[in-house]
Formats: structure tokens, C-alpha cells, sequence
């Protein structure tokens, strides 16, 4: 697995943790203490606000989980994927989106710059 495969596998298991012990854990060990995440609904900076942002999407849209849709492409420290938002109940998936993320020199996500190709209602 390449630096960026596995930055991306980190970014999904912290969107797709399920308690706020997991939550906290994976957003440690996919962001550095000072990651910036912005997309058209959030900006927020560090752990704490990661995490919320997260718990958030998960009180928003409670059963699914997010799922990287085509792979991931990346050079030097960036990486670009597209992903979705999936019900565990019917399998729709009503919210999808984009993302560039940058790296740090440890691997982990530095910032993401987030991008909502498709949103419920708009």
C-alpha cells in the first residue's frame, strides 16, 4: 500500500467510527494536531473540531458510512478521491463529494479541502 492509499484508508476509518473513543483514536492517527478540514458546510481545525465535525455528519445521517467510490490519485503530498455517503439500510446515497488532502512528513493528513458533488435537496 502505497503513503497515499493508506492516508485515504485513515481518513475513511475516522469518518466511519462509531463512538467517540474510536472517533478520537482514528482521528489521531489519520490528522496531525493542527489538520484543517473545509468543505462548503464546515471549517474547522484540530482533533477537537475533527471529531465533531464528524460526529455531526454521523447525527445527520445516522446509519451510513462513508465509501471511497473510483482510487485514489496522488503525487508528492497530495492525494485527490472521490467518495459517497451510503445507507446501511437501502444502500442509497444521497450526499457525495470530493476531496484533496495534503500530507505531513509522517503521513498523516495535514489538510483536507472538501468538495459536495451531490447534496440532498440542492
Amino acid at each position: 500500500m502505497t503513503a497515499h492509499e493508506d492516508a485515504v484508508q485513515r481518513y475513511f476509518a475516522a469518518w466511519n467510527a462509531t463512538t467517540a473513543e474510536e472517533t478520537a483514536k482514528a482521528v489521531a492517527a489519520a490528522f496531525t494536531e493542527s489538520a484543517t478540514y473545509t468543505d462548503p458546510l464546515a471549517d474547522v481545525r484540530g482533533h477537537e473540531g475533527l471529531a465533531g465535525a464528524i460526529g455531526g455528519a454521523h447525527q445527520q445521517f445516522p446509519g451510513f458510512e462513508f465509501r471511497l467510490t473510483g482510487t485514489p490519485d496522488g503525487h508528492h503530498d497530495l492525494v485527490r478521491f472521490s467518495w459517497e455517503l451510503v445507507s446501511a439500510a437501502d444502500g442509497s446515497a444521497p450526499v457525495a463529494g470530493s476531496d484533496v488532502i495534503v500530507l505531513a512528513d509522517d503521513g498523516r493528513i495535514a489538510s483536507v479541502s472538501g468538495f459536495l458533488d451531490r447534496v440532498p435537496g440542492a
